[in-house]
Formats: C-alpha cells, sequence, structure tokens
C-alpha cells in the first residue's frame, strides 16, 4: 500500500513539474519549483504510511470500545469468573470447596466499585461502561456430587453456566482427556443421570459449557439439550488435533469461543497471532462468524502466541482478523453479540419450561461407587444394634431385662 500511494504521488508530481518547468525562464526558478513540489510528495508520502500503518490498529481500538469484548474464559469487559476446583476433590469436599470459591467471586464482584455481578442477559446490556462484568461460571460437574439440589442451588448463588467436566470423568459425564482413571463407561458418555443434569440446567436457565467434554459426551448432549450450548474454551481440531478442541462434524451446533493457549493453537508450546486467526478464519469457514467468540484462557494456560501475551493485547488478534478482511459486523458478533444471542436463547428455553417443576431424579448409588455417601433410608433396628459397640449392647440388654421385670411385676 505503501508504495503505490508512493508511485501515484511520484507520476503525479513529475508530470506537473514537467509542464511548470516548460514556463520557467531560469534554472533557478525551475530548482525551487522542484524542491516545493519534492516537499509536497514527501508530506503526502508521510500521511499515507501514518494512516496505512496505523489505520487497522485504530480500527481495532474502535470495535473494542464499540462492542465491549465478553470473554467465555477471562478478565474483559465481561468475564466468566470459573469456580474450579481440583479433579482430587471428587467424591470427597468439592461442593464446599466450590461454595468458598462462589464466595470469593461474589465478593470481589460485590466489594470493589470496578466489578459487578451479573445474572442474566438484561443485566450484561445496562452494565455502566467502564465496570467488569461478572458472571458466575462453574468449571466441572464434580463440583455438584452428583446432586440436582446442589446445582439448583449453585444457582441461586448467581451461577449461569456449569462445564459437565474438567479434566475428569463424572459418574455421569466423560472428558476428553484421561488424567484420571476413573469412572470410565464403554460407550456411555452420557447416562441417564446426566441427561437429567442437561435438562435441569436447561429448565433453570443455566448455559451448558462443553468445553473438556469428549466428542461423544459433546454430541449426546447436543442432540439432547433444549437450549443452544458453548465451548467456552476451545479451538478448531482441524486446525490443532488436540484433543481439547473442537472437531467440524461438532461445529455446527453451538458457540465456539476461540482458545488461545499454544498448545491448542498450534500442537506446539509456541505459537503465533497468525496461527491463532486460521483457527478464527477455518470455523467462520464451516459455520459462519455468528458462531464464533473469544475464551482466551489467560487465566489458566502458561504459553500464548507472541504479542497475545495477556488480556491488554487483545487489539492485537482484531487487527489480524481486520487484515484478513472480516466485517465490522463480523468482529462485532465474535466480540459481544453471539454470546449474548446465546445467552438469551437459553433464558427463553428456562422461560418456555416455567411450568416444570424442579427435577428429583438421583443418581443410582452404584454409579456413583462413593463410600462417603450416605445412602438414605430408614435404619433397621437390628443393623442398629449389630453396629453398636459391646458395652452398649450389653447395657441395652441390661435395659431389657429391667423392663421384663417390671413388666412380670404387674402380673404376679
Amino acid at each position: 500500500m505503501f508504495l503505490i500511494c508512493f508511485f501515484d504521488i511520484f507520476i503525479s508530481n513529475v508530470g506537473f513539474l514537467f509542464s511548470e518547468m516548460s514556463y520557467r525562464k531560469t534554472l533557478l526558478g525551475a530548482s525551487c519549483s522542484l524542491c516545493v513540489h519534492a516537499l509536497r510528495a514527501l508530506l503526502v508520502f508521510s500521511l499515507c504510511c501514518f494512516i496505512s500503518g496505523y489505520s487497522e490498529r485504530d480500527r481495532a481500538h474502535d470495535l473494542l470500545s464499540k462492542y465491549p469484548l465478553i470473554d467465555g474464559f477471562n478478565r474483559a469487559i465481561m468475564s466468566m469468573f470459573a469456580a474450579y476446583i481440583l479433579c482430587g476433590a471428587q467424591d470427597m469436599d468439592a461442593v464446599r470447596l466450590t461454595l468458598e470459591q462462589i464466595d470469593v467471586i461474589r465478593r470481589i464482584c460485590t466489594e470493589y466499585p470496578d466489578f459487578e455481578l451479573v445474572t442474566s442477559t438484561q443485566g450484561m446490556v445496562l452494565i455502566v461502561l467502564r465496570k467488569i462484568a461478572c458472571l458466575i461460571s462453574i468449571e466441572g460437574g464434580h463440583s455438584i456430587d452428583s446432586s440436582l439440589p446442589a446445582l439448583r442451588m449453585f444457582y441461586q448463588l448467581g451461577v449461569r453456566s456449569m462445564s459437565l467436566t474438567h479434566s475428569c470423568n463424572t459418574p455421569w459425564a466423560e472428558s476428553s482427556t484421561n488424567y484420571y482413571k476413573v469412572f470410565v463407561r464403554p460407550n456411555n458418555s452420557l447416562t441417564t443421570f446426566g441427561k437429567a443434569v442437561v435438562d435441569e440446567m436447561n429448565r433453570l436457565g443455566m448455559i451448558v459449557d462443553l468445553s473438556h467434554t469428549s466428542s461423544e459426551t459433546a454430541s449426546a448432549v447436543l442432540s439432547h439439550s433444549k437450549a443452544p450450548v458453548i465451548f467456552s474454551h476451545s479451538s478448531s481440531y482441524k486446525i490443532c488435533n488436540n484433543s481439547r478442541n473442537v472437531p467440524d462434524w461438532l461445529l455446527h451446533k453451538g458457540l465456539i469461543m476461540v482458545n488461545f493457549y499454544s498448545p491448542f493453537i498450534s500442537c506446539q508450546n509456541e505459537a503465533t497471532v497468525s496461527h491463532l486467526a486460521d483457527h478464527f478464519d477455518h470455523i467462520k469457514e464451516v459455520i459462519g462468524a455468528k458462531s464464533i467468540g473469544i475464551g482466551g484462557d489467560f487465566d489458566g494456560g502458561t504459553s500464548f502466541p507472541v504479542g497475545l501475551e495477556d488480556v491488554s493485547k487483545y487489539p492485537v488478534i482484531i487487527q489480524e482478523l481486520l487484515k484478513r478482511k472480516w466485517t465490522e459486523e463480523e468482529l462485532a458478533d465474535v466480540l459481544r453479540n453471539n454470546f449474548l444471542r446465546v445467552f438469551e436463547e437459553v433464558e427463553k428455553v428456562r422461560n418456555n419450561l416455567s411450568w416444570k417443576k424442579p427435577s428429583e431424579e438421583e443418581i443410582p448409588l452404584k454409579e456413583v461407587a462413593n463410600k462417603c455417601r450416605l445412602e438414605l433410608k430408614q435404619p433397621i433396628l437390628q443393623e442398629l444394634v449389630s453396629n453398636q459397640s459391646p458395652s452398649f449392647k450389653a447395657k441395652g440388654l441390661n435395659l431389657l431385662f429391667l423392663a421384663l421385670a417390671l413388666l412380670f411385676s404387674f402380673f404376679p
């Protein structure tokens, strides 16, 4: 662009100079004219360089100001604040630890003026600019301990999204990774109780997040869910064949919020902004820009594309997409509008299901296989006695004999 601009200026000014020189009588006059027009050409050329060198960067900043970013997994103008508990807490104290995480998020988002807790699309739209909207999510279905009442209580605390798994299977859904060899179920990636979890999330108006789930679980959820779903921080499997990414055959049915983590972008520990933009381009080619969002994962990963190391660098990827001829409308959708539309559709499904009562579905104990889980049933006296200490049993027998003696004393 610089060379084209310079060439046009050069040709026009050379022609002008020759015509001027034909009317000049002296070498001094021609020299002065040449200097003036050379300076004019240099000035215009400098302006061309300035405009063409900074226009895309300025447009990127303008777009981010006009359409405040919603990030599925980061700190942005609107961000999901994930309550994440290690898989090691499954079958132990995952619910308590998740409650403590939610307590921290709620305190941050209610006690500090730069943040505001939101629980609806309306709240997100009406939030004052220069504030960061907090939407609480749970990362990993093991946090609910296979309990629909626990899920409902998390909703009451403000949780509006949950990924069905993290890096471990739950008793009812399958993870995309096999770091933990737990709850392995061949050909049963979403159990009957897993479907009940999805149904209850639909009824509540909680977004189903399929990042971290296996392709089979994601497919089963997409076939079952009444509401649209998201992949809050996943990229394209076609570009990088990491199991955390989404294959093309699943792209058509969810909002893909592209992850920036280098191993998911280039399948290596190093990546470039161009590598990342390739994921956006491919997903757009397959399903269009209206099914794409941003899920940077800066607080979860350790290696990111050069020049995109933290949230302050978001304009860099927008600038790269502008170079690739993405329109303002498409980028507005990616930055904000697509997520708002999906969340709004989830709320519409909730409203349509308002007639439904909370589910009473319980997971079979044999599927949980948790020795810490109490089986709720009426205790049998014989079992109660047999489980007591010998001294307790002796006292019980003594009391029984005493009662019999008193009874016989009334009937001599």
